[in-house]
């Protein structure tokens, strides 16, 4: 079995890791920025799953450069 990505799936990996590091970004500014703490929670728990989410693209990626 190939374990290689093509090379319109490594761009589509590398495009997703770029708007989830923006959206990760952002929600990490916004939860500093924010009053309520209800809202705050949420954007905390976003940036939490957002670091998740970045760190699987990274491996998928570095997983396919082997």
């Amino acid at each position: 079995m190939n374990k290689s990505l093509a090379l319109h799936e490594t761009l589509e990996l590398h495009e997703l890791l770029t708007f989830k590091s923006l959206c990760l970004s952002k929600s990490t500014l916004m939860s500093g920025l924010v009053q309520d703490e209800e809202l705050k929670t949420i954007l905390l728990n976003d940036v939490k799953a957002g670091e998740e989410g970045v760190k699987r693209l990274e491996n998928l990626i570095r997983w396919d450069g082997q």
